[in-house]
């Protein structure tokens, strides 16, 4: 299943451009998102692919699953630029017998390589982050979680780390928010969930993209009013609103909004094309890009219960 994305003008050589290597092209990509600054558990960087082909096309997704590797391979792709990794956990065999194996056959038998960017891309410049909140109109936005000034450049305290939180450029209430955050995403089957008064008026935003509960306490910490994030489950939820609540009442913040994590993060792939294909045309090389419209959001089908209290923000 794919949806509809903002047309894109096609990506034209410069004149004298030549196509990069994938060597140039892996680290033009690691000096936009530094391995370094990655979590610790992370795994970045090439994946597949010899360092000294050449790249003409790079496709951007935010999933290494089967539909996106047939989109790589339909168009001609020689490098696929992912996001979330194939390989998180170390593993003993990429025999063609199992699914992930399979893609990474698949993919090598195209002459198309394979690269990730996760945690580096997420605490980014123009990362995952920052792209969030880009789609949201935040404005004096700065890092929930900063970077120390070990990891990365002696600025990164200041312009990189986990999240950002910033302003509405005027308040909303937590309904129009809400619909804001629907408008601007990739439309999936789950929509958004909201957890607070939906009449409340909220003007400072925390966002970030992927799974996001385990960074409750830095939320409370920024004063935000709504959080927007991904994966939230029930007890989390449950336990910081019942916290809020105690503490002022029932239209207390923070308010939640949850979206899936395939859509919060997606809104980065354009600035990574658009970042990689400028940086790459400054050292006298060419590649066309093309962002996924592909959803990978694998939930398929939602049935509404029966008559469900606040089942929608509209109703």
């Amino acid at each position: 299943m794919t949806f509809d994305a903002a047309a894109e003008p096609a990506d034209e050589p410069a004149a004298g451009l030549a196509p990069p290597t994938l060597g140039q092209v892996v680290r033009t990509l690691d000096e936009l998102y530094p391995p370094g600054t990655a979590e610790d558990w992370d795994a970045v960087g090439l994946v597949a692919g010899d360092p000294a082909a050449p790249v003409r096309k790079v496709l951007l997704a935010v999933d290494p699953v089967e539909d996106v590797a047939d989109e790589a391979l339909a168009w001609g792709a020689d490098l696929l630029v992912t996001h979330h990794p194939l390989f998180l956990r170390p593993v003993h065999s990429v025999a063609a017998t199992t699914f992930k194996g399979s893609l990474v056959h698949r993919l090598i038998r195209g002459g198309c390589g394979l690269y990730v960017a996760h945690t580096n891309a997420d605490a980014a410049e123009r990362g995952v982050a920052d792209a969030l909140a880009d789609a949201l109109d935040l404005l004096h936005r700065v890092p929930l979680v900063p970077h120390d000034a070990g990891r990365g450049a002696p600025h990164a305290a200041v312009t990189t780390g986990t999240g950002r939180v910033g302003r509405l450029a005027a308040p909303l209430t937590l309904r129009a928010f809400a619909e804001r955050v629907a408008g601007v995403l990739p439309a999936t089957v789950q929509g958004v969930r909201v957890a607070g008064d939906l009449d409340a008026t909220v003007e400072s935003v925390a966002v970030v993209g992927g799974s996001g509960d385990s960074l409750f306490d830095a939320v409370r910490a920024s004063g935000a009013d709504v959080y927007l994030t991904s994966d939230l489950r029930h007890h989390p939820v449950s336990e910081l609103r019942e916290r809020a609540q105690l503490e002022g009442g029932p239209s207390a913040t923070p308010f939640l909004v949850d979206v899936p994590h395939f859509a919060s993060e997606w809104p980065w792939l354009r600035y990574a094309a658009e970042d990689l294909a400028r940086a790459l045309a400054a050292r006298g090389a060419h590649v066309e890009t093309r962002v996924s419209t592909t959803v990978t959001d694998p939930w398929t089908a939602r049935v509404p219960s029966a008559s469900a209290p606040g089942a929608s923000a509209t109703g």
